[in-house]
């Protein structure tokens, strides 16, 4: 059956179902096949007249036969040799142009019809008024007209809004207001940002299967991506928010008490298209904000901040509180070599608004900035702060926006006085390095935390230590299996110092098993049983031993 409009049937055949049968009808006969002979026997389920360039898209399904004018065609932002492919690739019946005395079809055209098997038909008079498939048609147009008109209004209000300094929230109210349904505007991966409209279409929306049970909006699945959708007799439309060729959300129109029809998307498009505009304006005022910030936050870690009561003032105009105790937290990430395309903004970038939005649910009077290679945090201190940090660190981790990729954490000793904290932030970069080193990945390590490594760390010569380990355990510095389980023995009897039925109970070994472990190691290394300052010695070595490890591991 042949219809002229999904939701008003105004011209139905049961004979015409092809486009060679629509050919065969009083209607086209006159009509022209300028190219794509070998699709005549597409089945035709819409004659869909479209005069509006730029609203294709919002238009178009599978099994149109596409009607509209050479004027439209040659108005159209894309070409139409790449138009054409689009109606393939939707699955279109054929392209039916009108064309003046003054028009033809361009070769270009003709040709990619030709190729592609898309059936492309001319007609050079205007059709018989009195058909009821051109009754149709020009009901049809009558509704893309209206949709234009509502869109154009809600693009002004829209404006008008932003213009006015309006931010997501106004332009979601605004657009609640205008098209009577609710708003959701949501990130990529469809986590919620604001929501206007009456509290019983939002809590069905919450309550529908367009979310999915953490309340994410399935961006991911083909029912929750861009287009029209019914959920069970919810109705919903979504479009994308783009800007400068980037992807930052969608636009979510919904409603229980009406189907969503194509004028719908049509207005979400446009809204999406303000939404954008303010996105971009945000993200350019957001950039600037952002330069200063992570300027006084770097004039803080190098001492360049200037007197405790001036620099703390001057943090007060971002939001940051460094007048009480605090600590440093320093992250920083470790780049891999299947890091995402590089269109993506840079790893640092996103791994600090991870870590943003985490740590304002923790601290949100907290400094936080990225700088070049590093995050660095200056948050408050107390006795939860090293857990405070890992909570911090599980919300990010695995989160996507820069979780994904690997990082270390280094966290400082508490500081009262602004011109102490150049030297916690040299002590959240030591805990960072020597956690890597011992760690690896996703290593939290506060300063406080790291011992005799601390002191290791400061050596740059590390030549120098490996050398003085293998001088000090001799056959146990190498790589042996038997060399690693018999550094793990000695490791536990200077752990109990040289308690050898603790030792044995932690090992698992008889006593005698013991007693000659400890003969043999005394005979590579010498009597430590009774010396500590060898005992100090190959503490030391040992600590060096299990850094070089870390290293090679990473």
């Amino acid at each position: 059956m042949l219809t002229l409009c999904e939701d008003q049937p105004t011209a139905t055949t049961e004979a015409l179902q092809t486009v060679a049968d629509l050919l065969g009808s009083d209607l086209l006969a006159h009509a022209r096949i300028a190219g794509g002979r070998t699709g005549l026997t597409r089945s035709v389920i819409r004659v869909n007249h479209i005069e509006d360039p730029g609203g294709m898209a919002f238009w178009l399904r599978s099994g149109d036969l596409v009607s509209t004018t050479s004027d439209t065609l040659e108005h159209m932002s894309e070409p139409t040799v790449a138009f054409v492919s689009r109606l393939q690739s939707i699955g279109c019946a054929g392209l039916l142009v009108r064309v003046d005395d003054e028009r033809a079809l361009s070769p270009a055209l003709c040709h990619s019809s030709h190729e592609l098997g898309l059936p492309l038909l001319e007609v050079t008079e205007e059709l018989d008024p009195d058909h009821r498939l051109t009754r149709g048609i020009r009901e049809r147009a009558k509704m893309h007209a209206r949709a234009m008109f509502r869109s154009d209004r809600l693009r002004r209000t829209l404006t008008d809004v932003a213009l006015a300094g309006g931010g997501m929230e106004d332009l979601a109210t605004a657009t609640s207001r205008e098209c009577d349904v609710a708003v959701s505007i949501t990130t990529v991966d469809g986590r919620e940002i604001t929501t206007a409209g009456r509290d019983e279409e939002l809590q069905a929306l919450r309550g529908s299967i367009a979310l999915d049970s953490t309340g994410r909006l399935r961006t991911d699945s083909i029912d929750g991506g861009l287009g029209l959708h019914s959920h069970q007799n919810n109705s919903i439309a979504v479009c994308a928010i783009s800007a400068n060729g980037t992807d930052h959300g969608r636009v979510v129109l919904f409603s229980s008490r009406r189907p969503l029809t194509e004028p719908d998307l049509y207005a979400a498009d446009t809204a999406a298209g303000v939404f954008a505009v303010a996105v971009a304006r945000d993200l350019a005022l957001s950039a600037v904000e952002e330069k200063h910030r992570s300027n006084f936050l770097r004039d803080l870690l190098l001492g360049r901040g200037g007197e405790h009561a001036h620099a703390v003032a001057h943090a007060r105009r971002f939001g940051w509180d460094i007048g009480r105790p605090v600590v440093v937290v320093a992250i920083e990430p470790i780049p891999r070599h299947d890091d995402p395309s590089p269109t993506r903004r840079p790893l640092v970038d996103r791994q600090m608004a991870a870590f943003s939005s985490a740590l304002a649910q923790r601290d949100s009077s907290a400094a936080i900035a990225a700088l070049g290679t590093e995050t660095v945090i200056i948050m408050g201190s107390g006795p939860t702060t090293v857990s405070d940090v890992h909570e911090i660190v599980e919300r990010v981790h695995g989160d996507g926006g820069g979780g994904r990729q690997p990082f270390t954490v280094g966290i400082s000793r508490p500081c009262t006085a602004v011109e102490d904290i150049p030297a916690t932030y040299g002590q959240a970069r030591t805990a960072v390095k020597v956690g890597r080193r011992i760690g690896g990945d996703w290593t939290v390590t506060a300063f406080d935390e790291l011992g005799v490594f601390r002191l290791l760390s400061l050596v740059d010569n590390e030549d120098e230590l490996e050398s003085f380990a293998r001088e000090t355990l001799h056959d146990l510095a190498g790589h042996s299996a038997e060399a690693q389980d018999m550094r793990k023995t000695l490791e536990i009897l200077l752990a109990t110092n040289i308690n050898i039925a603790e030792t044995a109970r932690a090992l698992h070994f008889h006593y005698n098993t013991l007693r000659y472990r400890i003969t043999k190691l005394e005979k590579i290394l010498g009597p430590f049983t009774d010396h500590a300052d060898l005992r100090l010695d190959l503490s030391l070595a040992l600590k060096i031993m299990a850094m070089r490890a870390a290293d090679h591991q990473m």
